[in-house]
């Protein structure tokens, strides 16, 4: 008698809803590879280092002191795109191999791509300014 081992189905509009949400603690990774996952554990490295930096320059301005936790959500846009942008043969065979189920991947999953350009980008468009404000005019403008 054989046993098939079969693993839960990965949901791809979930991924990429975490990713938006909280990519930057890396939910999105726990849900897809477990508490193993390296850079699950580098997004959640960003709260330690951002209480670092503020404890270790606290005359610093509070955006630098947030930095580590705003590159983080950045980069979990970026993963909200990646894994959302990923046909369903590609995410079936890379999450799903053993689940015994093909995805379908319907509009929602769109929903969260277009939220997640527009917040990320604003947001990069914003980090990028605030850093050049900073570092050029010694924060002049804001």
């Amino acid at each position: 008698m054989t046993v098939l081992h079969q693993t839960r189905h990965k949901n791809k509009t979930l991924a990429a809803l975490l990713a938006f949400l909280f990519g930057g603690l890396g939910l999105q990774r726990l849900y897809l590879r477990g508490a193993r996952d390296r850079w699950l554990w580098a997004h959640l490295a960003c709260l330690p280092a951002a209480w670092l930096v503020s404890v270790a320059v606290p005359q610093a301005d509070g955006f630098y002191k947030l930095l580590p936790i705003i590159l983080s959500g950045l980069v979990g846009f970026l993963e909200a795109l990646v894994l959302g942008l990923m046909s369903d043969e590609k995410w079936d065979a890379r999450y799903n191999s053993a689940s015994g189920r093909q995805s379908d991947t319907h509009w929602p999953v769109a929903v969260v791509l277009v939220a997640s350009m527009m917040i990320g980008a604003g947001g990069l468009i914003a980090t990028i300014s605030r850093l050049f404000d900073l570092l050029y005019t010694g924060g002049a403008y804001g």
